[in-house]
């Protein structure tokens, strides 16, 4: 097992046999990723003989990953909105279905001069950085302010690496949802914990085990940040300002219930390309 064939059809051998479904593209990966080499110089030059660290390396990689372990926590890295997030054990994976978020929360961006932007459980800043990266300059739907709050300290600084990597200016803050904050904003956005406790043991183990389970658990129904924060959300948000949530897939129907108790209009559940719900939100209206 010496060429770069011979050691990615070891890879996929063991991965299949730990029971992992997508093996053959997580082989792959991981030997890109320890190689450097990407689909046409493997295909040009499969029979070159790999480097003795690099062959101990992907072993150790194809070893971890059988275990369950997130490839995207070997890899340190997962893109999300067109750009690169650094993650590890410490924050949950970005994922495209959060991207529906982004995208709702940057229509209403839009069609602002300037707008004041929080995120509620920032995790990676994903949300945060993207909408920072996308509108924090001059022009139409300009990012005045961002800011991120998040319990964690340790996600704090992985949030505040990505925002650097990226060039863009947020202000990442430690805190108990809003206990921490100190003014309004134009929208408030939140990917909190919306798993209900008693369904988290049956997740896969790549999160159950490996992803932080403070990320995940949205109490015993799921909905339990999702009162809270829309309970607290009208003295941190502008009069016409939106309250936008990412959903689990059967939950649009609660959540949008939650926003009517506590008073927000114009509450719209949307779709993920699945067809499942994925994102609500609300406009506060004038008191």
């Amino acid at each position: 097992m010496g060429t770069l064939n011979e050691l990615l059809s070891w890879g996929k051998g063991e991965l299949a046999a730990a029971g992992i479904l997508e093996y053959e593209l997580d082989a792959w990966l991981l030997l890109s990723f320890v190689t450097g080499i990407d689909r046409t110089r493997y295909l040009a030059d499969r029979d070159r003989v790999v480097l003795d660290k690099d062959i101990c390396y992907y072993r150790e990689l194809i070893s971890k990953r059988s275990r369950r372990i997130p490839l995207q926590q070997l890899t340190g890295w997962q893109d999300f909105m067109g750009l690169a997030f650094e993650v590890d054990h410490h924050v949950l994976i970005p994922r495209q279905d959060t991207e529906l978020l982004v995208e709702e929360a940057g229509r209403r961006i839009r069609k602002r001069a300037q707008v004041r932007v929080l995120d509620l459980c920032t995790g990676s800043g994903c949300i945060i950085t993207s909408l920072a990266h996308e509108y924090g300059s001059l022009g139409s739907g300009q990012i005045v302010r961002a800011v991120g709050v998040d319990i964690s300290e340790r996600a704090l600084e992985i949030a505040r690496k990505n925002a650097a990597r990226h060039g863009v200016k947020v202000s990442f803050i430690k805190g108990d949802l809003f206990d921490a904050v100190e003014e309004k904003f134009d929208l408030i956005v939140s990917n909190p914990p919306y798993i209900s406790s008693s369904v988290i043991e049956r997740l896969e183990p790549e999160v159950r085990d490996h992803e932080p389970r403070i990320a995940l658990d949205g109490g015993e129904d799921g909905l339990y940040f999702y009162r809270k924060i829309t309970e607290q959300a009208a003295d941190y948000l502008m009069e016409g300002g939106y309250l936008l949530y990412e959903i689990g897939y059967d939950q649009g129907e609660a959540v949008a219930s939650i926003l009517k108790k506590n008073g927000y209009a114009d509450i719209k559940v949307y779709q993920d390309l699945a067809g499942l719900d994925r994102v609500c939100l609300g406009k506060r209206m004038e008191e």
